[in-house]
């Protein structure tokens, strides 16, 4: 195939490659401070058009789950963009009212397309409405938060921390349900629901890739994984499932071609 965006390369590194929720449509963004959307024909792949974020180096961009929004956060501010497809304009939102962040980076949308989730510091997670963008509550856990995923029917939120620990919250109450030690994880990199609810994935710094069922991970306080997965010699910064929850996909950006599927 030819590259998706190979109407405009970027000028910097792409933090973010995704496909938009019901179009065939293509996103990049990067630190070269744009947003670049494609035709995915697999002909031409031509280019739909690029919005540039002025003195704003990309850290993590997301379609919104019903496909009508771009959200950007950038690599050192405590603001955040919203580009509104339908309208064709850029929304910035300069401060959350209640979150006392000095970088905003990390996020999550949630699958039923209500909640976005901020990934502070100090372990705090601040819960946003997707429609208002304000605040709605704000949880904490123990040492820093390094990654988070919500359940496929967004009623709970997953997250793990540096220290190894997943804490399992409940959207509608923010309160903690359940929390477990991750077998033999030194530092927490990432974390993954499966589309059916049924596996979680955590990957470490030291390469491991930890899968449990979420039953278990609901009861018990040290859960033995289904499968440790080896594979990566390197820390595992992104795991995912995919849409049949069949493949795991693991990989490394710390090294070439560190991309596995199990």
């Amino acid at each position: 195939c030819l590259p998706a965006n190979q109407e405009r390369f970027a000028n910097g590194k792409l933090v973010t490659v995704q496909f938009h929720p019901s179009a065939q449509v293509v996103m990049t963004a990067g630190h070269d401070r744009s947003v670049s959307l494609f035709q995915v024909d697999g002909i031409r792949n031509p280019k739909i058009q690029s919005i540039y974020l002025e003195s704003f180096p990309i850290y993590k961009a997301r379609f919104s789950v019903d496909g009508e929004q771009v959200i950007a956060t950038g690599t050192h501010h405590s603001m955040f963009f919203v580009y509104d497809m339908m309208a064709g304009s850029i929304i910035p939102v300069p401060k959350v009212r209640g979150v006392e962040e000095k970088f905003l980076k990390n996020f999550e949308l949630s699958p039923d397309g209500s909640f976005m989730l901020l990934i502070g510091t100090s372990g705090y997670l601040h819960l946003l409405s997707m429609k208002t963008k304000e605040l709605i509550s704000s949880m904490k856990v123990n040492g820093r938060c390094t990654a988070s995923a919500f359940t496929p029917d967004s009623s709970k939120i997953y997250s793990y921390s540096k220290e190894g620990e997943v804490f399992i919250w409940d959207v509608r109450s923010r309160k903690c349900l359940h929390k477990f030690e991750d077998e033999g994880s030194l530092e927490g990199k990432c974390i993954a629901v499966s589309k059916n609810n049924q596996y979680v994935a955590c990957g470490s710094s030291s390469g491991v890739v930890n899968l449990y069922t979420t039953d278990v991970c609901l009861k018990e306080n040290r859960p033995k994984p289904v499968k440790a997965i080896m594979n990566l010699v390197t820390s595992a910064t992104c795991v995912t499932f995919n849409p049949t929850t069949e493949i795991l996909a693991v990989a490394s950006r710390d090294t070439d071609e560190a991309v596995k599927l199990v």
